[in-house]
């Protein structure tokens, strides 16, 4: 699968298998967000990767929205400083992963309002630190991303060509 494949098919997985993901693809994700570009090369940046099922479990409890990291055999925690730069690089960092994943096989999903006392506490994120997101990866519990169109806006509609509100004809 190349870069624009994995773009245009990616779906947010939300229902896993119940099948551990491999160490090295593991790492490979990983080492996808630590080699993701970041304001200044700062690398901001540090990972939590669960796999233990209590620990994942009481996540998918405290996460408000994402109560399906409890049945995801992996999740990973963008830790990032609390400022308008580590928001970006921690974000270009999560889709980062997210696209290796998808590439793998593995389905993902950006789990958001996660810098809760109670979540920082349960990974020991240091309270001065922003928990910026918690991705539940796992292989997809149903077949999905094969053929399917994305419903989304034409490209006429938001992207512009110099100006906005001139159409970009590509």
């Amino acid at each position: 699968m190349d870069v624009f494949e994995a773009v245009e098919t990616m779906l947010a997985v939300r229902s896993y298998r119940d099948e551990p993901i491999p160490d090295e693809t593991v790492t490979q994700i990983l080492e996808a967000g630590r080699l993701t570009a970041s304001s200044k090369n700062q690398q901001h940046w540090d990972f939590i990767m669960v796999r233990e099922p209590q620990t994942l479990k009481r996540l998918g409890q405290l996460a408000r929205t994402g109560g399906y990291i409890a049945e995801a055999p992996l999740a990973i925690a963008v830790v990032m400083p609390d400022k308008p730069v580590g928001y970006m690089d921690g974000a270009r960092a999560a889709q980062d992963m997210m696209l290796v994943a998808w590439e793998a096989g593995i389905g993902s999903n950006w789990v958001g309002n996660v810098n809760t006392d109670a979540i920082k506490e349960l990974l020991n994120v240091p309270q001065d630190r922003l928990l910026l997101t918690v991705i539940p990866f796992g292989y997809p519990a149903e077949e999905i991303g094969q053929g399917i169109i994305k419903d989304r806006e034409p490209l006429s509609e938001v992207a512009h060509a110099e100006r906005f509100g001139r159409p970009y004809q590509g």
